[in-house]
């Protein structure tokens, strides 16, 4: 699906911290920009006023996670929608193995492409996380990633039959989500979740540096 009103002087161009956030791989985030700004406001994934900032507010945005990510991790990302945070996550960490989680088909549609346009091999599944046919067939798991997708405990219900003993949840956050994190601990103990806690990621990338909540599952 394309469209002949969106053309390349529409793609914003890169900043300059997204050569060595990508590395080699930063021509694959410049042809996935590409698709957001195509394609991606076609299917209604992106909103038209998003495009201008879709490096920052978007792409780079997720590639802050990296650091929060351990090296060769099995990657889930659940509600995946446009691809945010899994696919700049993944374009930045080629060691990362990478499955994208989404319930609706547009979206899936466009992961897809996506996926076979990167020529990168990942994975996308559809469902929602809590379903027993997609836990069985994301198969195991290191790490979930999550990008405004649901509050914290709603979200640790969804996912919490992907995590095995020691696995993480690192869910991308605004302020105000961070600023309830403390007050969230006792539900998310309850819940099985340890060592909740505020982590700043992505300082060197500017504007686009955020904040991400990282939890792990305990061992029961």
């Amino acid at each position: 699906m394309s469209d002949p009103g969106r053309g390349p002087a529409d793609v914003p161009a890169e900043p300059p911290v997204a050569a060595p956030a990508f590395g080699d791989r930063l021509d694959g985030a410049r042809r996935y920009v590409e698709l957001l700004a195509g394609e991606g406001v076609v299917r209604g994934l992106i909103g038209p006023r998003e495009v201008p900032r879709l490096w920052e507010r978007h792409v780079l945005n997720s590639v802050a996670v990296a650091e929060a990510v351990p090296h060769g991790a099995r990657v889930v990302d659940v509600g995946s929608g446009a691809g945010l945070p899994g696919i700049p996550l993944a374009l930045a960490r080629p060691d990362l193995t990478l499955t994208l989680v989404e319930p609706m088909a547009r979206r899936v549609e466009f992961l897809q492409h996506v996926v076979e346009e990167l020529g990168t091999g990942w994975t996308v599944v559809r469902g929602r996380a809590e379903e027993k046919s997609v836990v069985r067939a994301v198969g195991p798991v290191d790490v979930v990633t999550a990008r405004a997708v649901a509050p914290l405990p709603r979200l640790v219900g969804w996912v919490r039959g992907m995590l095995r003993p020691g696995a993480q949840l690192v869910a991308l956050v605004g302020a105000t989500a961070a600023a309830e994190v403390p007050a969230l601990v006792p539900e998310l103990a309850a819940a099985g979740m340890r060592d909740v806690h505020v982590r700043p990621v992505g300082t060197e990338l500017g504007e686009a540096a955020t904040q991400v909540v990282v939890m792990t599952r305990a061992g029961r």
